[in-house]
């Protein structure tokens, strides 16, 4: 069984762009959301996968990955997922053992940047940045999952 154990943060400050090692583009939709699970398709630069992931809140989530061929993944992506579709830049930073995962949305939820790092257990220790705000991991907004339910365009701010 896959398991992913992931911290979720909004950022303070631009400090991280200098530390960028690399970029991808990305664009999701997804298939099928329940409360137990979402179903989505991923296109991420050159790779195309379809991807389970439980929805429990908090930063222990069941997922499973697969590839898929990029036609299907195109093709599924323009007829059968909702919309709006996931736009995003994924900046990668290096930081000890760690690899921070910068997302900054696009398309309906342009404006939204959130930093992600996966871990091996929940109380893994990880090198902090001043660049990092608020740990957003618990709220459910910041899920994939839900912005296409309710994009960032629409909230309040």
């Amino acid at each position: 069984m896959g398991i992913e154990i992931e911290k979720k943060f909004l950022l303070a400050n631009d400090n991280w762009r200098q530390q960028v090692h690399t970029s991808v583009q990305f664009r999701q939709g997804y298939l099928v959301g329940s409360d137990k699970s979402s179903v989505r398709i991923r296109i991420e630069g050159d790779k195309s996968n379809l991807n389970i992931k439980g929805a429990t809140l908090g930063v222990r989530r069941q997922e499973f990955e697969y590839p898929i061929p990029m036609d299907d993944a195109n093709e599924l992506l323009s007829t059968l997922c909702d919309e709006p579709l996931i736009e995003k830049t994924r900046h990668y930073v290096l930081s000890g053992e760690h690899t921070w995962e910068i997302d900054e949305f696009s398309g309906d939820n342009q404006g939204l940047i959130v930093a992600e790092i996966e871990l091996g257990h929940e109380n893994e220790e990880f090198e902090s940045h001043d660049w990092l705000g608020d740990e957003v991991s618990e709220d459910k907004r910041y899920y994939n999952s839900m912005l296409i339910k309710n994009p960032y365009k629409n909230w309040k701010k």
